[in-house]
């Protein structure tokens, strides 16, 4: 299979401002972006509930934190939207889209091939695994687990053909974590084309800016979560600039990996975490990655924020 490459290397990354058919169309419809990805899908939907599943932005700088799980929309709605918006405008396909996806192991593999299937009859599409998730309750990113990684992997690599796969991950802090993705791509060295790295970085929480109380007699005060959450915590996935140095290691790590195997060369890494300026994207792309996701930035500004990323001198 070709190695993937992304004309211009910058998009969006899978998010809550990728979830409907409008947010996918300007996406699209934007000269300032070299693909389009669409929110992680179940096969059968979501259950979101807007009481736990919600987010947040804020600046000093432009963070978000989101306790959010998957797409409301299963996987046919991106599907058939793809298909929508390609054909109403009654041109060629000019950009990939990238079907981001999650589930079980054979939710996954009979997702791809669905996926697979609309590609065949003339789509640009590709498949991001979305294995990073840190919000869903008792569910660990599968990312994190070499058996688990396995497991996705090998139900994967008995298909014959399809569209290109990738696997997002959520962000390493430690040497045997990126192990753990590298034994699992060399025991299927010919199945993977990208890496998206990173998703948001579990466990982190944000207060209301005002405390709820004091406790008298002391110091102490105490402060309202922002955010609801499944366990209502307020404890969620933090994105954007604050984990932007985090990300960006992870992606130089992941492709200097990458590179001391052979077959693994040509796999590519799209970087994502904390890029909202011509400065953050032009890192990213000096450390190996050769597409750059955006989601926080895109929250906050817009469409527009890929014109200014590009044209800012």
């Amino acid at each position: 299979m070709p190695r993937l490459a992304f004309r211009p290397p910058l998009f969006n990354s899978a998010s809550p401002w990728a979830t409907t058919k409008t947010d996918l169309q300007d996406l699209y419809n934007s000269p300032f972006t070299g693909a389009v990805t669409t929110r992680t899908s179940l096969l059968a939907g979501f259950p979101h509930d807007p009481s736990i599943h919600q987010h947040t932005l804020f600046d000093s700088p432009t963070t978000s934190l989101n306790t959010y799980g998957y797409s409301p929309h299963p996987l046919k709605f991106y599907l058939d939207t793809v298909k929508s918006i390609i054909t109403d405008t009654g041109k060629p396909q000019t950009k990939p889209f990238i079907i981001s996806i999650t589930g079980t192991p054979e939710e996954v593999a009979e997702a791809v091939a669905t996926v697979s299937d609309v590609a065949k009859v003339g789509y640009n599409l590709l498949v991001e695994v979305n294995l990073s998730c840190p919000n869903i309750p008792d569910k660990p990113p599968p990312a994190y687990s070499l058996p688990e990684l396995r497991a996705y992997l090998d139900l994967l690599s008995k298909r014959k053909e399809g569209v290109p796969i990738g696997l997002k991950t959520p962000p390493y802090t430690y040497d045997a974590q990126f192990r753990v993705l590298l034994s699992a791509l060399k025991a299927y060295p010919s199945l993977v084309s990208f890496i998206t790295s990173t998703n948001t970085l579990g466990s982190s929480l944000h207060l209301s800016s005002q405390p709820l109380l004091a406790v008298s007699g002391d110091r102490r005060v105490v402060y309202q979560p922002t955010l609801s959450s499944p366990a209502r915590t307020g404890i969620g996935g933090l994105g954007g600039a604050s984990i932007h140095w985090l990300s960006l290691g992870n992606v130089s790590t992941i492709r200097q990996m990458l590179d001391q195997v052979q077959e693994l060369k040509g796999i590519v890494v799209i970087g994502v975490g904390g890029v909202g300026d011509r400065d953050g994207w032009q890192r990213m792309l000096s450390v190996g990655a050769e597409g750059v996701g955006v989601a926080t930035a895109l929250g906050k500004n817009g469409v527009g924020v890929f014109a200014k990323i590009s044209s800012e001198d």
